[in-house]
């Protein structure tokens, strides 16, 4: 037999997970079935290892996916209550509620 296409890591996962599902009152058969299809959405499925690159692109494109562009929205909003102030103006909201109130 020329091996298992998991890892003993993967395996570990598998059989922790297996029990877990069993404690809770799962046949055997399906726990078995759930652990797996979980070790494989993880990893991917069997024993494939990634090279650096690989890993690197898959964190950065988590980390900075939503969180630049809503800062720059609060900071140009910003920008312009503070220009307005300077001015001696009041900010833009203010206007617009003189108008619905006319």
């Amino acid at each position: 037999m020329p091996g298992s296409k998991y890892t003993d890591k993967q395996e570990r996962q598998a059989k922790h997970i297996e029990e877990s599902y069993e404690d809770k009152g799962v046949s055997e058969k399906e726990a078995k079935s759930r652990a797996w299809a979980t070790v494989n959405k993880q990893d991917g499925g069997g024993k494939k290892g990634k090279s650096a690159g690989e890993k690197r692109k898959a964190t950065s494109s988590k980390s900075t996916s939503g969180k630049k562009r809503s800062s720059a929205t609060k900071s140009s909003t910003s920008k312009k209550k503070a220009a307005a102030g300077r001015k001696g103006g009041k900010a833009r909201a203010g206007k617009t509620r003189a108008r619905k109130a006319a």
